[in-house]
C-alpha cells in the first residue's frame, strides 16, 4: 500500500465519522463513570476529591487514558450496525412480549395518523392543511405498501425510507441503493454521509448512555440519594433516541433525493439505454431489480447494453 493510500485509509477510519459516532459518546460515558469513581462511589460522593484526583494526573496518565478511550472506541465500532438493528426492533425470539407491545403501540400511532390524514366532507383550508401535514408525517414515519410494522419508531422510520426510495421509478431501494451509492455525485454523497453520520451518532449516544446509566446505577447502589444521578444518562438516552428518529427521517429524504438526481447515472455506468418516458423507466428498472434479487447463478433476464464510442 502506498503512503497516499495509507493516509487516505487513516482519514476514512479516524475521520469525522469516527469522531462523531465513535469517540464522543464513548468519552462522555467513560468520563461520567470515572468522575463518579474518583468522587468516592460506591459510597458518599465528594466531588472536591474528584477534582483533586483529576488535577493530580500527570501527562503520561492522561495520554495513556486518552489512548485507552480511542482503543475502546475502535473496538466498539463494529457493533454500530447491531446497535442500529437493536433500536430498530429486530429483537431475539425471547423478546416476543415487548416486541408485540411495541408493535401494538406503533399500530395505534399509525392508525391515529391515518385518521388525521383523512379529509372530512366539508373541509376548510385549515382542515386541508392539517390533513396534509398528518399525511406527510405518516409517509415519513411508516412504510408504505402494506409492509409489517416494527416495534420501534426508529425501525418504522427507516423502513419508511426504504419503502419510498426509488419507488416511483420502479426501483427497489434495498437492492438498488448499494449500487446507486457508488455513483453519487460528490455533493449528494456528502449530504447523505452527513445525515447517516448524524443518525449513527444519535444511535451510539443512546445505547452508550443506557449502558452508562446501568453502570452508574450499580456503582451508586450504596451511595444513598446519589443513586438518582444514574437517571441522567437514561434521560440523555431517551433524548438521543428521539433525535435518532428525526435523523432517520432526514436520512430517508436524502436517500430519496439521491435517487431523484442520480438514477440515470447508474444506468449510464451499467451501460444500459436511457428510457424515453416514465413508463419505460419503471419497466426497465423493475427488470433490473428482479435481476439483482436473483441468485448469482440464475441471471437469465435479457439486457441490451449501450457502449459509448471511444473519444
Amino acid at each position: 500500500m502506498s503512503v497516499d493510500a495509507a493516509l487516505r485509509t487513516a482519514r476514512e477510519v479516524f475521520g469525522l465519522r469516527f469522531l462523531v459516532v465513535g469517540c464522543v459518546p464513548t468519552i462522555a460515558a467513560c468520563a461520567f463513570l470515572l468522575l463518579l469513581a474518583f468522587a468516592g462511589a460506591p459510597g458518599p460522593l465528594r466531588f472536591a476529591d474528584a477534582w483533586q484526583a483529576i488535577a493530580g494526573l500527570n501527562l503520561g496518565q492522561l495520554v495513556l487514558g486518552a489512548l485507552g478511550l480511542v482503543v475502546l472506541a475502535v473496538l466498539v465500532q463494529p457493533l454500530q450496525l447491531p446497535m442500529v438493528r437493536l433500536l430498530e426492533g429486530y429483537w431475539p425470539r425471547w423478546a416476543a412480549l415487548p416486541r408485540r407491545y411495541g408493535t401494538w403501540r406503533q399500530t395505534g400511532r399509525r392508525r391515529r395518523l391515518a385518521r388525521a390524514a383523512e379529509l372530512p366532507e366539508a373541509a376548510d383550508h385549515a382542515a386541508v392543511q392539517r390533513a396534509g401535514q398528518a399525511g406527510t408525517v405518516l409517509r415519513r414515519l411508516f412504510p408504505v405498501g402494506g409492509a409489517p410494522l416494527l416495534p420501534t419508531a426508529l425501525g418504522n422510520a427507516l423502513a419508511a425510507a426504504e419503502s419510498r426510495a426509488g419507488r416511483e421509478y420502479g426501483l427497489d431501494g434495498v437492492v438498488a441503493w448499494p449500487r446507486l451509492y457508488l455513483v453519487l455525485d460528490e455533493t449528494t454523497r456528502s449530504v447523505v454521509d452527513d445525515r447517516r453520520n448524524a443518525l449513527d451518532g444519535m444511535v451510539r449516544l443512546s445505547v452508550t448512555a443506557v449502558v452508562a446509566g446501568v453502570a452508574a446505577g450499580a456503582l451508586l447502589a450504596g451511595s444513598g440519594w446519589w443513586l438518582l444521578l444514574a437517571l441522567a444518562p437514561l434521560v440523555i438516552a431517551r433524548i438521543a433516541y428521539r433525535g435518532a428518529v428525526h435523523e432517520a427521517v432526514a436520512y430517508g429524504e436524502a436517500v430519496q433525493t439521491a435517487f431523484d438526481l442520480n438514477r440515470f447515472e447508474l444506468l449510464r455506468r451499467l451501460r444500459l439505454p436511457m428510457p424515453a418516458d416514465q413508463d419505460a423507466e419503471r419497466e426497465a428498472n423493475e427488470v433490473l431489480c428482479t435481476l439483482w434479487r436473483q441468485a448469482p447463478g440464475d441471471r437469465s433476464l435479457p439486457l441490451t447494453y449501450e457502449h459509448p464510442e471511444p473519444k
